[in-house]
């Protein structure tokens, strides 16, 4: 299982699981662009590098799926899928290479209107990590 979404009163939850942190993270950043634009398939014809910082994991992962929303807004980006990621656990840093599209070339409706702390937790395993996301809707 890559991800999957869980029963929610008003929001849209979800778990996104991997091997490592960065597989765990990247997983997120699917339920994320599915939350977003379903199941259509998103090409990756542009490339973008992200950078984001947290004072833990749970600030980190905010930080990094917040970005896409504001990747979206703000330069009409629509994330495809993560190509390349790298987590700094002693300083809580985060970098990756993500591809995606131009917005504005599907059809879909963003009803995400940001990432919370609401239920969030993430848990390290020696074999699986997991994640846990709310998102406002």
């Amino acid at each position: 299982m890559k991800y999957k979404f869980l029963s929610h009163t008003a929001d849209v939850k979800f778990q996104a699981e991997g091997k490592t942190l960065e597989e765990a993270f990247s997983n997120a950043v699917l339920a994320l662009r599915e939350t977003i634009a379903g199941k259509i398939e998103i090409k990756g014809k542009k490339e973008k590098k992200i950078s984001v910082k947290g004072k833990d994991f749970e600030s980190l992962l905010y930080n990094f799926l917040e970005e896409f929303l504001v990747l979206l807004d703000a330069d009409d980006f629509l994330v495809s899928k993560v190509k390349d990621i790298k987590i700094d656990k002693n300083k809580f840093k985060l970098n990756a290479v993500v591809l995606g599209d131009k917005a504005s070339d599907y059809k879909f409706s963003n009803a995400v209107k940001a990432v919370t702390y609401n239920e969030m937790f993430i848990k390290v395993d020696k074999n699986k990590n997991t994640v846990q996301v709310v998102l406002d809707v």
